[in-house]
């Protein structure tokens, strides 16, 4: 967690940006996972989300690029080329905003190397009764593990409880593992939870297969230069 990578002015900007960027292009889709309704004890809960909001949006561009943002990403890698998987916004609402089962983000786009990770800025503040983060320390250690499809990957031996709630405020941004095992819990609260989580991989790294490759930008350089002349992207 790098606390106040954005200062808090940046970060109520950018979360305005989304909520307008959610309330112009929303389709109404709901991908709330099959598997949430046991952590949410039957409740129905829901959830707004957004591909791609650097191409409706010039501040997340420049976010992406922004030093602040590489050169944490490119040691997360161990090495100083980033390269762009996917983004998507994320907005719990209140009262019923959905939790994620545990899971590793691994059985979605897997990699050969495993060298693939993740950045979830926070736009607003996240208590975990506002259904916050939880991580499984140490978890990307284990490597792929397997996942249940039905109801969303996810691994229903680990139970919530089990994760480590990492609450956040406004600026903060969370880098983990594709391989890090984690989740999130219902947001309870009377405020929503905003987030956009960026993906990220070095470029010498190769699909394992073919997926997600309907994510636009992908294989955009944020940070050095890809070895590959291109032939992973």
């Amino acid at each position: 967690m790098v606390k106040g990578l954005l200062d808090r002015a940046e970060a109520a900007e950018l979360r305005r940006g989304a909520h307008r960027l959610l309330a112009a292009l929303d389709t109404g889709e709901d991908p709330t996972w099959g598997a949430a309704a046991d952590l949410a004890g039957g409740r129905p809960t829901r959830i707004q989300h957004l591909h791609d909001a650097q191409f409706h949006s010039a501040a997340f561009s420049r976010l992406l690029v922004d030093e602040r943002f590489t050169s944490v990403a490119a040691a997360v890698l161990g090495g100083p080329n980033v390269q762009l998987h996917h983004t998507k916004l994320f907005v719990k609402p209140p009262e019923n905003g959905s939790p994620f089962p545990p899971h590793q983000d691994h059985p979605f786009f897997p990699h050969t190397h495993h060298r693939v990770a993740a950045a979830i800025f926070h736009l607003d503040d996240a208590p975990e009764e506002r259904g916050c983060v939880r991580i499984v320390p140490g978890s990307h250690r284990l490597g792929p593990l397997e996942h249940v499809e039905e109801g969303g990957h996810h691994l229903p031996q680990v139970p919530l409880a089990s994760a480590l709630p990492l609450p956040a405020e406004a600026g903060d941004v969370l880098f983990f593992s594709y391989l890090t095992i984690h989740a999130s819990g219902v947001n309870t609260s009377e405020e929503a939870r905003t987030t956009w989580l960026v993906q990220f991989r070095d470029p010498a790294d190769p699909p394992a297969v073919r997926t997600h490759d309907q994510s636009l930008g992908q294989g955009m350089m944020l940070a050095g230069v890809d070895p590959t002349g291109r032939r992973n992207a």
